[in-house]
């Protein structure tokens, strides 16, 4: 059985988070205070550090449940039971969909790799988003919808497409616009090879 305290204790985690989350997006890690946090999410900055040891960590929280949400929309996408190229379309379609989103922009492109250092952003990138990018190529080779080339290589260059793409929409004046431009071009590319596959 969980005590009353545990779910007390969880609960003021999750209302600093969200708090965290809402603030690092609308004013930026730099312009976000701890005494902000604690304030929305009510709560005293002594249970904030209870939770948290500082702001970076109080950081990579809010960066966590944003890129999870994100991976999750995309776990859904592909995980159909229709065959594997309407899945991929489904996946381009769901990771634009996240890069369009002013908290993933914001906290995931934007700050990520400043707060938490370029080699650390990445890595933490890959640990949620990378293998579900290598099995739907997999699975594209494995139907013949994909010029079957080394795994591993063809993964991270679309992984790599995959970030630029997202960097470009979050530094965008039109980000919809960029999004639609940046999904008809990965789409395109994915389309000549699989159209290499089918001999076209």
């Amino acid at each position: 059985m969980r005590s009353r305290r545990q779910d007390y204790s969880e609960s003021t985690r999750q209302a600093l988070v969200d708090s965290a989350v809402e603030l690092f997006t609308k004013n930026g890690y730099a312009g976000t205070s701890l005494d902000a946090v604690a304030k929305r999410a009510r709560v005293t900055k002594g249970a904030l550090y209870h939770h948290f040891d500082g702001k970076q960590a109080l950081f990579e929280a809010a960066f966590d449940v944003v890129e999870r949400a994100a991976v999750e929309r995309l776990r859904r996408a592909v995980a159909s039971a229709e065959p594997a190229w309407e899945r991929a379309m489904r996946g381009v379609d769901s990771y634009i969909k996240s890069c369009l989103e002013p908290s993933y922009q914001r906290i995931v492109v934007h700050e990520g790799p400043v707060v938490m250092g370029w080699e650390r952003w990445r890595e933490t990138e890959e640990k949620y988003s990378y293998g579900l990018v290598r099995t739907t190529i997999e699975d594209l080779m494995a139907a013949g919808e994909m010029v079957e080339l080394p795994l591993e290589v063809t993964t991270r260059i679309l992984f790599g497409a995959l970030s630029a793409g997202a960097a470009v929409i979050a530094g965008a004046a039109d980000p919809k616009k960029a999004g639609a431009e940046v999904s008809r071009t990965i789409v395109a590319v994915m389309t000549g090879m699989r159209g290499q596959a089918r001999g076209g």
